[in-house]
């Protein structure tokens, strides 16, 4: 690969895409910088030889020492945290340094279960257009790395208690996703593009615990979960009320008709994506018997 000189700033680098997305810029030969919201506990993921700089997306004038120089920005909305009624603004701010943007979106925007006015991934989609820059939407399926919330259930014995174990997913590797992501900015032939990012293959939520089972060397089971108990259980760790109600209904879905699948990861990348059993065989360890 034919790589520019390029400064890329990544926005969210500490969290399951951040740290990949770090490390194959720098392979890439290109300057990585990580833009780290104050006292963020897991600024240690980072990988080293990055620029990091401390910023606030919630005072994005804060933002202009680690814009200064880019060539393009690698963007995660932390929307669980943050309100985003600070986009408008933060867009500004970036496409006074660089008109190029990355954005990890979802899957929900391209199959139109997720309106502009929820404020979320679509939200985001329709502000970067209209501030002008040159994008690339990555509207992703879920990743692999979500099955890591089945671990503290799993460090007490081997059932994963959760709803709708029928619901099949195309999971997607988080290091693909974010290769997807460094290839569309380091490239021609990406602008104004969205790319449908998915997983290589169609698996349950019980088939993928399956997996996880095999890698880890034990014999784990699913139990259901009724939608209401579900819900009440994501609310009360911290899901807002309307993402807790998407989330449930669209798992409902997938237990009808399966997710969505693309080749997009071996249509940009040139190879072949991770499987899911890739990834839990990486992720083994959290899954034995006395990992915690």
């Amino acid at each position: 690969m034919s790589v520019k000189p390029q400064t890329v700033l990544v926005v969210g680098p500490t969290g399951n895409v951040g740290p990949h997305a770090l490390a194959q810029l720098l392979e890439a030969g290109v300057a990585a910088r990580a833009l780290v919201p104050p006292g963020d506990p897991a600024v240690a993921r980072i990988p080293t030889g990055t620029e990091v700089f401390e910023g606030d997306l919630a005072d994005p004038e804060s933002l202009v020492p680690a814009l200064d120089g880019v060539t393009g920005v690698f963007l995660m909305w932390p929307f669980f945290t943050l309100d985003v009624s600070t986009a408008p603004a933060v867009l500004e701010v970036i496409s006074r340094y660089t008109g190029r943007v990355v954005f990890v979106s979802s899957i929900g925007v391209h199959i139109g279960l997720e309106p502009v006015d929820n404020n979320c991934h679509a939200y985001l989609e329709q502000q970067i257009e209209k501030a002008g820059l040159t994008w690339t939407f990555l509207q992703t399926t879920g990743f692999a790395c979500n099955a890591l919330g089945w671990a503290g259930q799993l460090d007490g014995g081997d059932v994963v208690r959760f709803p709708y174990g029928g619901a099949v997913r195309t999971p997607v590797h988080e290091a693909d996703l974010a290769a997807v992501g460094v290839r569309a900015l380091t490239e021609d032939g990406h602008e104004n593009r969205r790319y449908v990012v998915t997983g290589p293959e169609p698996l349950s939520q019980a088939e993928q615990l399956r997996i996880i089972g095999a890698a880890a060397g034990r014999e784990l089971a699913w139990a259901e979960v009724a939608h209401d108990a579900a819900r009440q259980a994501m609310v009360g760790a911290g899901w807002p009320p309307a993402y807790a109600d998407g989330a449930l209904e669209y798992f409902a879905t997938l237990v009808e008709a399966p997710e969505t699948r693309t080749d997009t990861v071996a249509e940009v990348l040139g190879r072949p994506a991770r499987t899911f059993r890739d990834w839990a065989e990486e992720h083994a360890d959290r899954f034995r018997r006395g990992a915690a």
